[in-house]
């Protein structure tokens, strides 16, 4: 028995628990928790020199991204102006990864990080608080 793939199945079975219990809330601090895993994932293979592993952490980062601004509804918000700025910073992020991908530019995916970063902590601000069980 292999003890690295026994562990990768276990993390893929516990993330799988943990998003069919989460509420969309935590849905989306999971997506931006991954989206930063990704991007962190990448610039590790960037400075081995594994392209290909490189752009394949650029490109789940990518969807992560675009997985977000799809989750995006003006219509359903109090604020659609705000709504909007944040359909054009994930559409922004989205294409600095494209080009750090391309360019293989550690200084891009430092700053869609530190974006998504200040986005997650934001969205971790306004986190509905669980009630506590005893």
């Amino acid at each position: 028995m292999n003890p690295m793939r026994a562990l990768r199945q276990y993390q893929k079975v516990n993330s799988h628990a943990q998003i069919s219990e989460a509420s969309p809330h935590r849905l989306v601090q999971m997506l931006m928790e991954g989206g930063l895993d990704r991007m962190a994932q990448a610039k590790g293979a960037l400075a081995r020199g594994d392209i290909a592993q490189k752009g394949l952490m650029l490109g789940k980062a990518i969807d992560i991204v675009i997985g977000l601004r799809d989750g995006l509804d003006a219509q359903k918000s109090d604020n659609p102006a705000y709504v909007q700025q944040l359909e054009s910073l994930y559409a922004y992020m989205t294409n600095r990864l494209m080009e750090a991908n391309l360019h293989s530019d550690a200084d891009m995916i430092d700053e869609v990080a530190r974006l998504l970063i200040t986005v997650k902590e934001g969205w971790d601000a306004i986190a509905v608080p669980q009630a506590v069980t005893e």
